[in-house]
């Protein structure tokens, strides 16, 4: 997988994950990956826009040209479609943008939220002693934020603190600024779960970031 965040950038976010279990008593976990499915629909989706959108095209042509050229055959015509809609299937998987045309919000959210979970589960996250993981996850295809905590810490850090947190590192991740969309989140978490007089803790999961290609 191509390093998406440098080395000095893992180093400085290293020390902020270990100075924010610190403040906040939690232990943090981030993770950035490639893409979160391999949505083998999308390239069908772009051959049957093409393929519709042409023959609309060559359909009116026809209607419009008949009198010029009524001997041109129905295979010329499927021909056009068929090539047009192979060219927008290909495009849609050389360039991860224009692919992205054809996925909804609502597909992509479920499958990185599915990524997430699946990720929390197979790294162990919850096997703390307090149950107070925290799992920050960027998914770039999809260009959206997950934010899982364990059920340690529900009581300080509920549904409507997870959404302006992930608000908060959006912007920063469409930008495609790793970085400062984690410092974003760190500095969220660090704010609202801070507490008067922190505990020493144990670090019990790695601070290294996660990085997979995905599926």
């Amino acid at each position: 997988m191509k390093q998406i965040v440098s080395d000095q950038e893992r180093s400085r976010l290293d020390e902020r994950i270990a100075e924010t279990e610190r403040r906040t008593g939690t232990q943090i976990v981030l993770s950035v990956i490639q893409r979160s499915d391999s949505y083998a629909e999308l390239p069908w989706k772009a051959f049957a826009l093409g393929a519709s959108g042409a023959g609309l095209i060559l359909l009116l042509l026809y209607w419009r040209l008949y009198d010029w050229y009524p001997d041109v055959s129905a295979r010329i015509m499927v021909s056009g479609m068929l090539s047009c809609g192979a060219l927008l299937a290909l495009l849609s998987v050389m360039l991860p943008r224009f692919a992205k045309c054809f996925l909804s919000d609502y597909r992509a959210e479920a499958e990185v939220r599915q990524y997430a979970k699946s990720l929390f589960l197979d790294r162990e996250l919850f096997a703390t002693r307090k149950r107070s993981g925290i799992l920050l996850l960027l998914s770039l295809f999809e260009r959206r934020v997950v934010v899982l905590p364990d059920r340690g810490v529900d009581d300080r850090f509920g549904e409507a603190d997870v959404e302006k947190m992930i608000a908060a590192m959006t912007p920063f991740l469409k930008r495609k600024q790793i970085g400062q969309a984690f410092d974003a989140g760190l500095d969220y978490l660090t704010r609202i779960l801070t507490t008067a007089s922190p505990e020493a803790c144990n670090d019990e999961l790695p601070n290294e970031i996660i990085g997979e290609k995905g599926i």
